[in-house]
Formats: C-alpha cells, structure tokens, sequence
C-alpha cells in the first residue's frame, strides 16, 4: 500500500502506532475532506497483521465525545465543542489504556479488553499539578510511556512541555510532585539548533534498548524531531528531526511516532490535503537507528510500506509526494481525488518506481487522465528531479480525457516527476497565469 498507507478516503491525522501481539495497531484523531477544522468528535483504530502490511482492517470509532444519534458519546460532560485531538495507547497487565485530550475540556482515560477497543471511560485524570500547567487538565497530546519496571509517564505540552508519572494501580491519577516541567526547553540553549529543537506539541514517548525517546513538533517547520534520555524523566538532548513534510510539499503541522515491526523501523506522520492544513492523511517511512541512537532524517516518498511502486499499474495523482509551487490533492468524492490548481508553475513528484532491466526489442509509452479546463500546456516528464532527464511530453488541450505520448525507455529505479509549462505570452499570459490549467487523476507507463 503505497501513501497514504490507509484507504485514501480515510483522513487519519496524528496516528499513534502501537504493536501488539501480531498486529500493528495506529490509533488517530479523524479529519474530514474538505473540513475547514482540526478533528472532529471520535478517535479511530486502524490495524494490520505484521505479516501482511497491505491489509488493514478499520476498528471503527473507538471512542467519541459527541452524540451523533447513533452511537451515545462515551463522555457525559462534553458537547458539540470538543473534540478529539491526538490520542495514544499503551498495554499494563492486559488491559488496554487510551488517553484522550478533549478541546476545552479536562481528558480522561479508557480500558478496554481488547487493542482495537471499544474503550469504555475508565475516569478523568486525578491530578494536583497547576492548571496552567497541564491546560486545565486537558492535557494536550498525551504519550504515555509503560516502563519495563511497570512504571507508567505521560507527556504533553502545547507550546511548553511536561511530564509527569502516573499511578501504574489505577493510569488515570497523577502522582503529586512528579511532574517535571520543559523536559524540551522553550528557550535556545547552546546545543540546541534554534530553528529545529524548540518545543511546539505532539509528544510521544518511545524506550529503544534502554534509550528513551520523546518525539515531538518542534516550534518551526512541518517536522517530527526527537530527543533522547537515559532515564524516562529525562533531561533530554536533542537529537535532530525525523521526517518534515513540509518538504517540497504543501506544509503544516505534523504529528506521529516511530515503531518497530519485524526488525525495521517506521516513522508514522501525516499529510495535508485541499491547500489548507487540515484533511490531514496517514503517511509512514522506513527509518533506520544507528548504533549511537541517532536517527537519519528521511525523505518523503510515495512507497508507504512498498519497497517500490511499479510504474506500469496505474498511480493515482493523489499519492504524489512532492507538489510545488502550485498545485494541491483534494477530494471531489469518495471515488475522485485529484491534484488541482495545476499552473505553469507546478512540480509533481513520485518516489520511487522500479522500471525493470530488459526492454529489447520494446517500446515504451505514457498515459494519463485529466480533467480539462478550456486551456493549453504541456506535462513534461522527466527522471529524479524537476531539473532531471526528460523522457517524454504530452499536450494537454481543453478536454477532459486520456493524454499521451512515447517516452524513452526507462531501466531501474527512478523518482518520476511533471513540470507543467505553458506559451502563453505578452498580455495574453496575464489571462493564464493564475488559471487552473488542468486537473490531474492518475497515469500509467506502458511497454
């Protein structure tokens, strides 16, 4: 499944991935298409075997803060005003503890049986510590760490950080003069990259060997950066970021974690679609841990967990992991997702294609279908970057339709990327500059 991993109708922002027995288990907020909002009122359980990273099966709502007349709000003290943000899940003694932050609201705790829930509310959080503190018990963005010794930490923090222990006997209290503020600080110190290593949300705890691991969004960018500590109440240096999607593509806040499944490890992030920052979908990347525990930033790419993709299946345009200057994935329905506001000044990119070794005696074509919109350009296509080998161009007209051409023949693999130009010149370019040109759906190599 290339990315998004989950079915691209489905907008996962924030996913917390979580192995359990032989499953792995992401529990995320849920966005809406076009939504001009964060979230809305229910949490979200996607899981895959292991084994089969391709096959992911939707738990459904897994716990929610609003009554939508058919299923009862979990919580008795919220409304049409909180929703569900960021949520995480850790196992103690075989029960399954989810941790909720609710919009101006105090969070709370459930328990279920059961990985994939349903989650029944286990209780608000008991805490002494100062409102101002942890937000008036909302707690934002909760990670919760399960330590080896059985003990049990949460981090949060929105702008500014804390953590704090909480009572491994019943996860919801938590234990007066634990909590330990700034575990990222707020202020530049001399090891910290100014630009990177500030504090802004999305904590989430992770222990690798006997390193702890807290990633978080910095205070700039669109990254997933961490930091790294002996001990789970830290101090903890920053290390570096993770991933950024805000790299050659249209940026925003992000949100996610990294987890091992099989011997390789994966950073779980997210991607903003319909030119806004939300209608966010769940995105994922290899990574690799080096031996002194740092993490090499990685590159968005098109793969999810493929280790390729293979150019001559169709690709929707959506899958698309670069997208420059202009151009946005948006969704016209469940069936239809398309990048729009294609101008002469777009760049789409996909990482990466095996093309195959043996092409004797075989020719090799490109298609792809658009959508029209009364004016002329040209789609160029070229190999491993904008500025790459170019193997073919097809001219777009003013229809809707199949475009295409013959293009070079192409071996091994490659990032696939379009440049879209136009002739308009002289006055009448004033006419065309800001103009939609055309509307990309999907496309095809053929041999």
């Amino acid at each position: 499944m290339s990315n998004p991993y989950l079915p691209k109708w489905e907008y996962i922002p924030d996913g917390e991935p979580r192995v359990f027995g032989d499953r792995i288990y992401v529990y995320g907020s849920h966005d809406k298409a076009g939504s001009d909002s964060f979230c809305d009122y229910v949490l979200k359980c996607w899981s895959a075997p292991l084994d089969d990273l391709n096959n992911w099966t939707c738990h459904g709502d897994i716990f929610r803060t609003y009554t939508d007349g058919v299923r009862d709000a979990d919580t008795d003290w919220t409304n049409e005003k909180n929703q569900l943000f960021a949520p995480d899940v850790v196992e103690k003694d075989g029960k399954y503890y989810l941790y909720a932050y609710i919009i101006d609201s105090p969070g709370c705790v459930a328990v279920s049986d059961k990985p994939e829930g349903p989650f029944k509310l286990l209780s608000k959080y008991k805490y002494t510590i100062p409102d101002e503190i942890c937000c008036n018990g909302w707690f934002i963005d909760p990670g919760v760490l399960v330590d080896d010794d059985g003990r049990t930490y949460i981090y949060c923090g929105f702008e500014r950080s804390f953590m704090a222990e909480i009572n491994s006997e019943n996860m919801y209290e938590v234990l007066d003069e634990t909590c330990i503020e700034h575990i990222i600080p707020i202020e530049k110190r001399d090891s910290f990259s100014e630009n990177e290593s500030l504090f802004f949300e999305a904590c989430s705890p992770r222990k690798v060997g006997d390193t702890y691991y807290l990633i978080y969004s910095p205070k700039r960018g669109c990254r997933l950066a961490y930091a790294t500590s002996d001990k789970p109440t830290g101090p903890f240096t920053y290390r570096g970021y993770i991933v950024d999607n805000g790299v050659d593509y249209p940026g925003g806040n992000n949100h996610g974690s990294i987890v091992c499944i099989k011997g390789q490890w994966y950073i779980f992030y997210h991607r903003m679609t319909n030119g806004t920052i939300m209608s966010r979908r769940g995105c994922v990347e290899k990574i690799e841990i080096l031996p002194d525990g740092s993490i090499p930033p990685v590159e968005m790419t098109s793969l999810g967990f493929e280790e390729s993709l293979n150019p001559y299946e169709v690709t929707p345009a959506d899958i698309a992991c670069v997208i420059k200057g202009s151009g946005m994935v948006t969704e016209k329905n469940v069936f239809e997702r398309v990048i729009t506001d294609i101008k002469g000044d777009t760049v789409i990119g996909y990482k990466y294609y095996d093309f195959g070794s043996d092409f004797t005696g075989l020719s090799m074509g490109f298609l792809a279908r658009v959508n029209g919109t009364g004016c002329d350009c040209r789609l160029h296509i070229l190999l491993d970057g904008e500025d790459g080998e170019e193997i073919g161009c097809c001219t777009i007209g003013h229809n809707s339709g199949i475009v295409e051409t013959a293009v070079k023949n192409v071996t091994g693999r490659h990032a696939v990327f379009f440049k879209v130009t136009t002739d308009y010149t002289g006055w009448t370019a004033d006419y065309f500059k800001n103009r939609c040109l055309f509307e990309l759906l999907d496309f095809v190599f053929t041999k």
